[in-house]
């Protein structure tokens, strides 16, 4: 085995436990968008249509961004033990 393949061994994902909608899910990234949130909370099937709007917040984030709110195209940098709410609101 070669160094090159020792360094890409040793630099294996980590997976973290979050929280979405109090359910505990994993995650193997070191950054979480919007999508991925209310994909995550809706075990990959959404509600879709125009008239559906999704709100993210989280709290437990890193240092510089403890709680905040998610907006489409939003990343978060992802902290183990971190908690997600998504909710669905129907416009019509």
């Amino acid at each position: 085995m070669n160094d090159a393949q020792t360094t890409s061994q040793e630099k294996e994902e980590k997976t973290v436990a979050i929280i979405v909608n109090t359910r505990p899910k994993q995650w193997t990234e070191k950054n979480i968008s919007f999508n991925q949130v209310v994909s995550l909370a809706y075990d990959g099937n959404p509600p879709s249509g125009s008239d559906w709007i999704f709100t993210v917040t989280y709290r437990k984030g890193e240092d510089s961004k403890k709680e905040g709110t998610m907006v489409e195209g939003d990343t978060v940098r992802v902290k183990a033990g971190m908690v997600f709410n998504v909710t669905a609101t129907n416009k019509s």
